[in-house]
């Protein structure tokens, strides 16, 4: 009877009051500054003792700042101020109460943490040991990033998750898990506040068996008051008190940026239009791992060891939940002893305790619990509660689940875009501009593109677009008008080209400093759109000049008599649009760009319909599977075929961010690779080169690229590229201009191979070719000989319904009245299916012996580690063509004959150069193309040890004397 009556007396309490009155106390403090956004607590505000280390704790956003104490002299500042710590605490209240709670978002918490922290710094004179606690956590991390490090000492988290993708919460697919948190973060969250009680609530579910058990026990004891009171402040905290609402659009950026994308890994989070990445972190990390987690995952936990590979990160093991980690009595017997110990070691007071270590990715736990034990623990409350055992299974499941709703996921996202490319008929309207204006649309506020360390939004992106159309209309600009852009990397060239596509107007791209004068009159070019940087040289082709970027309040350098408008000066909103005017015209068959290509007597235009855009964009988002979650990193410029087509064309048609690089210099790209979050690098030719040999990324360095798209990549940069940055691959691209072919290497495991025809693409095949008579052979019934496999032939593509034929296309090639468009290549095609380069129909070097192919040399040279660049061509010498290859070798290398010699093996005694020699460099195009003719313009090889000429008895290659060239060139040394 008397159990029944405390029960009964003890039970009426809690209805009345919430709980058991437990008397224990709070531990004083004192705010000591109030902003709109938090308050800053100091604990135990009458101890004044001076020089005491500094610690600043950040609770997560949907827990009462209380967290810290909520078990009082047992508890996080108690502990640690009985350490002789100075403890301060931000609280961040509760949306619901403070003005503008609601509109809150995550780089609000950000910024308020960076203030709260220089509050701190100038009222103790001592930088901050940052702490956070799940949410909390991920705050200090991007903080300190978002400072880089300014005013803090070291960084402790407890369950804060950093790589999602490896953590996803019981073993749900990564995939579903951020498709599921986009469609959240757009059409939910946004509008729908998350109350305190919804939080309560959700954090129950997320573990029910745990939250059932709890309260069975309670009511167990309930007629035992005095074994309830020490644990009742912790249990009314949890259960009722300790919860506060979370703001939609704080809720919306944390689904958005770090599960959605993932970007605490990756990098490229944003803070107020600016960039972050976890890379700048440089002070000691100590990060607190829960064994039993099942919110912040020991994978997720650990992530930070790869995100910020510039620090020194340690970690401490304890079997416990998400919540044991800083309340109860693990927290009180381990966690807040070690994080005194930490505070005292990072001040070189003492060693660094056993329990605490640098942190391993893949670390297995030192725990006298195995997985068995906590099977076992989980079984047994399953059973206490009456519940299921399906959680059991959730391991097993969980990996097959996940690799096919990745591969469900991959295929959706192919699916549309293939479907898309099929519908396209040449009256429909596609551009660059009406893709642009797309995603303006359907997500205004998603970041379009990044640089020089600030996020441009697709909204802000269209407008700008719109305000440059509106500046070209004014200068007389009108659709189908031939508009050449001379401009470097930077906003301005994407807006610029971006407008012209939404004007319908052609852009003619040209590489700053190449021949303009020659180009603009070879494709009939009389106005030019520059920046400033390439003003003077344009104004002096006699070209009327339009000037974009840099802003209104520069200095132009105008050339005297030069006829420049200032397109910065123009007011859009004064600009009164005509009504010939429709946004974004393009219809799929009408030219879009123009690309002049070649140098001196080899200057080539190359015309690219909306369609032929359109084609290699969706190729390249398909065959790279291009998202939303990547950020592309564009080196390639937009001059180029591959960095219009493949780099602006692949991310616009996959929605995915644009890094543009101001610059190819390998320091910038090894910082913005991890502030942009960079995914997905694009490149051309001999690019990656500088990289690698700046080595700004030693081997085995974490980073967030995992593929390299672009085309001309030789072999051996391939490999080196491959070594560099494992494990991101290389996806080789090759497009013609002519027709409508798109190859690319997608699986990248044959390197050197441009692979296989993209799926939507035009259908390809190789017809036998003879390169000293340059036609196409013929059989004895009249059609095209196809080409066996590993046959040398011309690459020709089947063309599209209401082509024209008449610029060189072919009919009757393979029966009566098909058409095909030749391409300017030469292939071979393996036994599986996949295309090899081997050279341009009009390169190929015809000796006595036969055709010698430029390709092949190329590749097998650049495979020799000794070899910087390379290039093949052909000589003429004593009334004979020689084949010739030069190259120049890598800094502290050394190449010798015998290596050329042995890597020639490779090919057929009748397919190796006459010549190879040494140069000292060989000059790039703007594009990082390797010159063969400024190497060619510097005469013959001469004679001596670096030059070397093939012996065809011995099979090899001998150092080339006097003689010997005098036979070989036919004339003396003089002559030479």
């Amino acid at each position: 009877m008397r159990r029944l009556m405390a029960t009964a007396q003890n039970g009426l309490e809690v209805i009345r009051f919430g709980g058991l009155a437990h008397g224990v106390e709070a531990s004083p403090f004192e705010v000591v500054e109030r902003r709109r956004m938090y308050r800053l607590r100091r604990y135990f505000p009458d101890d004044a003792t001076p020089g005491r280390p500094v610690a600043l704790l950040v609770p997560p956003l949907m827990v009462n700042a209380d967290i810290w104490d909520v078990n009082a002299e047992g508890g996080a500042v108690g502990i640690l101020h009985r350490g002789g710590i100075d403890c301060w605490v931000i609280d961040f209240g509760s949306p619901a109460l403070e003005e503008g709670g609601w509109q809150r978002d995550l780089a609000d918490h950000v910024l308020a943490v960076s203030s709260a922290i220089d509050t701190v710094c100038a009222a103790t004179g001592a930088e901050v040991h940052l702490m956070g606690y799940s949410q909390g956590g991920m705050f200090a991390y991007q903080t300190t990033a978002y400072r880089y490090g300014r005013g803090v000492a070291s960084i402790v988290t407890f369950g804060s998750p950093v790589d999602i993708v490896n953590g996803v919460p019981f073993g749900l697919p990564y995939g579903l898990v951020s498709d599921v948190a986009d469609f959240l973060a757009d059409h939910v969250v946004t509008r729908l506040p998350i109350t305190d009680s919804m939080v309560r609530v959700g954090f129950q579910m997320l573990d029910p068996v745990k939250t059932a058990k709890a309260r069975i026990d309670f009511l167990r004891q309930l007629h035992d008051r005095e074994a309830l009171l020490p644990k009742e402040r912790q249990r009314r905290f949890l259960n009722r008190e300790g919860w506060v609402g979370y703001a939609g659009p704080a809720v919306a950026d944390l689904l958005k940026q770090f599960v959605a994308h993932n970007r605490m890994m990756l990098g490229g989070f944003v803070i107020r239009d600016q960039p972050i990445s976890l890379a700048e972190l440089t002070c000691p990390i100590l990060a607190f791992v829960g064994e039993v987690d099942d919110i912040g995952q020991p994978a997720a936990v650990r992530g930070i060891v790869r995100a910020a590979p510039n620090a020194d990160v340690y970690e401490s093991c304890l079997y416990a939940g998400h919540f044991g980690l800083v309340a109860g009595s693990v927290a009180t017997e381990q966690t807040w002893p070690l994080v005194r110990q930490w505070i005292e070691w990072a001040a070189g007071d003492q060693p660094l305790p056993e329990e605490i270590h640098p942190m391993s990715e893949n670390a297995t736990t030192n725990s006298r619990h195995s997985a068995a034990d906590r099977i076992v623990s989980s079984a047994s409350a399953l059973a206490e509660a009456g519940a299921g055992v399906g959680k059991v299974f959730e391991g097993l499941a969980g990996s097959a689940v996940r690799g096919s709703v990745e591969l469900m996921g991959e295929a959706a996202r192919a699916l549309p875009r293939l479907t898309r490319l099929g519908m396209i008929q040449p009256s429909t309207r596609i551009s660059l501009g009406s893709l642009l204006a797309e995603q303006a649309r359907r997500a205004p506020l998603r970041d379009c593109f990044l640089f020089d360390d600030r996020v441009h939004t697709n909204a802000a992106v269209d407008v700008r677009i719109d305000n440059v159309v509106r500046g070209l209309i004014t200068t007389g600009v009108r659709p189908a008008t031939r508009v050449g852009v001379v401009m470097e990397t930077r906003p301005s060239a994407l807006a610029a080209v971006a407008a012209l596509s939404r004007l319908g107007a052609v852009a003619v791209l040209l590489a700053p400093g190449s021949e303009l004068g020659r180009a603009l009159e070879l494709t009939g070019t009389r106005t030019v759109l520059a920046d400033p940087e390439n003003l003077r040289q344009v104004a002096e082709t006699g070209a009327r000049v339009l000037v974009l970027g840099g802003g209104g309040d520069r200095e132009l350098d105008t050339p005297p008599g030069a006829e420049v408008i200032d397109l910065e000066q123009i007011d859009p909103a004064a600009v009164r649009v005509p009504g010939w005017y429709r946004p974004n015209p393009g219809l799929a068959r009408e030219l879009a760009f123009v690309l002049v290509t070649g140098t001196g007597d080899r200057l080539e235009t190359k015309y690219i319909t909306n369609y032929r855009w359109a084609l290699s964009a969706f190729g390249t988002a398909t065959a790279a599977d291009l998202n939303r979650r990547d950020t592309v990193y564009c080196l390639a410029p937009l001059h180029h075929s591959s960095g219009l087509l493949v780099s602006l064309g692949g991310a616009v048609a996959g929605g995915s961010r644009i890094a543009l690089a101001r610059s190819l210099d390998p320091r910038s790209f090894a910082e913005e690779v991890h502030r942009y979050g960079v995914t997905v690098v694009t490149y051309t030719w001999t690019m990656l080169r500088d990289i690698l040999d700046a080595e700004v990324f030693p081997a085995g360095h974490a980073h967030p690229i995992r593929l390299f798209i672009g085309s001309g990549m030789p072999a051996g940069l391939w490999r080196r590229t491959v070594e560099q940055f494992t494990p991101a691959r290389v996806l080789e691209f090759y497009a013609s201009i002519e027709g409508e072919v798109v190859l690319a290497n997608v699986h990248g495991v044959k390197v050197g191979s441009k692979g296989r025809p993209v799926p939507g693409t035009a259908r390809v095949e190789l017809v036998a070719y003879d390169p000293v008579t340059g036609t196409i052979r013929i059989e004895e019934n009249g059609y095209a000989s196809r080409c066996a496999d590993n046959e040398v032939g011309l690459l020709i593509s089947k063309a599209a319904d209401g082509i024209d034929l008449s610029a060189g296309g072919l009919r009757g090639v393979f029966a009566p009245g098909d058409a095909w468009v030749p391409t300017e290549n030469l292939f071979r095609r393996d036994g599986d299916g996949d295309y090899w380069l081997i050279d341009r129909a009009d390169t190929v070097v015809i000796t006595e012996r036969g055709p010698v192919y430029g390709q092949p040399i190329v590749d097998v040279l650049n495979d020799i580690g000794a070899v910087d660049m390379e290039v093949a061509y052909g000589l003429e010498a004593g009334g004979k063509t020689l084949s010739v290859a030069a190259v120049c070798v890598r800094e502290g290398w050394h190449l010798e004959p015998k290596d050329v010699s042995e890597a020639m093996r490779a090919l057929e005694p009748s397919k190796r150069p006459d010549l190879v020699h040494v140069v000292d460099t060989i000059p790039r195009s703007a594009s990082y193309r390797p010159s063969t003719s400024a190497v060619r313009a510097e005469g013959r090889p001469q004679p001596g040890p670096d030059t070397w000429w093939y012996h065809p008895d011995t099979e090899t290659y001998e150092v080339l004397t006097e003689a010997e060239a005098a036979e070989l060139f036919g004339s003396g040394p003089a002559d030479a």
